[in-house]
């Protein structure tokens, strides 16, 4: 089959691709949580005629073909804990939890790929497994997990390909690019623990409040004046808690965090500068603190090879000017997992509906992706998968 002819075939299932991503939508899961979206997901592959098993609990692995290779494609299943208000006739239907990432759409894209490479199994001249993933959203990943339970063996996964929504691009474009391109995200923790006294009494206690400011614009100097201008990175503190009155210097402030990186060199020097540092800084105001850095997934890095085959794909699916150079992002994806141990490539495809310039962003409650782009993803699944096992 040629590229066009895996689309028109994508295509010709978009009903079905629109119904089964909208029964998604409206029955999201948290994280590990995922059981009802496992039963989904291995209902749908057995009416297709492919066994699937659970794996990591709530994932679904399964696989299509008979050879000596073996190419994976992965798609993530849990959504946010987030509540929705795109207004949408099938908007979610569990509380406070909503599929703003886009993982219904990357689920529905697995299916439908999953129903082609089955009517075309007899001339795929290899094995296609199928990497139902839960998890993507909270550390450690699922991916991490699965690699654990022995995904990527028996048979042995020689490549993976995985995919993203992406509503910075239009319907009907695919952007990827080889090398680095989402960073390590690492989740920062602290607690600075002063000595309450009255506000007209500052020189009876130590304040947590003045340590914490320090420590903030400190963190800026690390990202200044510790890191290569030419490095990328970013450090930012998103939440700062303490006291409750006018009149009271509180006993402790708590500090949230993220730190994002591509080079993990760097990234290890981070650690170490913020664990010493911090306690250094808050030291000059009698305080003291406690750290945690969760370390985060490892950068995605798209290797080279494989992604020259996904962009001659993408050009043959949409052709020249709808595949895009994708500009290297600081989110993170546990899709980095796989990168580490075998060849990987990931891609991005457009969701913003043709008629509008900016449309609401991913983990937003309003993020509505056109289900245009749908075969379009689907037809790339489907083609990484033939054209690498062609070789």
């Amino acid at each position: 089959m040629t590229e066009k002819e895996i689309l028109e075939q994508a295509k010709g299932i978009f009903p079905k691709l629109q119904k089964l991503r909208r029964k998604i939508h409206s029955n999201p899961e948290l994280s590990f949580v995922e059981f009802e979206t496992c039963k989904f997901i291995q209902n749908e592959l057995s009416e297709l005629g492919i066994e699937s098993k659970v794996i990591g609990n709530t994932g679904v692995v399964a696989t299509i073909g008979k050879g000596n290779q073996c190419v994976g494609l992965r798609a993530d299943i849990d959504a946010l804990p987030i509540k929705e208000e795109t207004g949408l006739e099938f908007a979610s239907l569990n509380e406070g939890v909503m599929h703003a990432c886009g993982h219904d759409m990357h689920t529905t894209m697995l299916i439908g790929a999953a129903e082609i490479l089955k009517k075309n199994e007899d001339s795929l001249g290899g094995i296609v497994k199928l990497i139902f993933q839960p998890g993507e959203e909270k550390l450690p990943g699922g991916a991490s997990i699965l690699i654990e339970e022995g995904v990527l063996e028996n048979p042995k996964v020689d490549a993976i390909f995985g995919q993203h929504i992406y509503p910075g691009e239009s319907e009907g474009t695919i952007s990827l690019n080889s090398g680095p391109v989402m960073g390590a995200p690492d989740e920062l923790y602290f607690t600075i623990k002063g000595t309450s006294t009255h506000a007209a009494q500052p020189h009876l206690g130590h304040d947590p409040i003045v340590a914490a400011s320090q420590l903030i614009v400190h963190f800026q100097t690390l990202m200044t004046k510790y890191k290569d201008p030419i490095e990328a990175g970013v450090l930012s503190i998103t939440s700062i808690k303490g006291g409750n009155s006018t009149n009271i210097i509180p006993d402790d402030v708590k500090l949230m965090g993220t730190l994002r990186s591509f080079n993990e060199q760097w990234r290890t020097e981070m650690h170490r500068l913020i664990e010493v540092n911090s306690k250094a800084v808050c030291e000059l105001y009698g305080c003291e603190i406690e750290i945690e850095i969760k370390k985060g997934y490892p950068p995605v890095v798209n290797d080279e090879k494989i992604t020259d085959l996904t962009i001659n794909n993408a050009i043959n699916l949409v052709g020249e000017d709808n595949t895009k150079v994708f500009e290297p992002k600081m989110w993170g994806e546990d899709f980095a997992f796989y990168g580490k141990n075998i060849p990987a490539t990931f891609w991005f495809v457009g969701v913003r509906p043709k008629n509008l310039k900016t449309m609401p962003a991913l983990h937003n409650s309003k993020l509505s992706p056109s289900e245009n782009a749908m075969p379009i993803g689907t037809a790339m699944l489907v083609t990484a998968a033939i054209n690498y096992l062609k070789g």
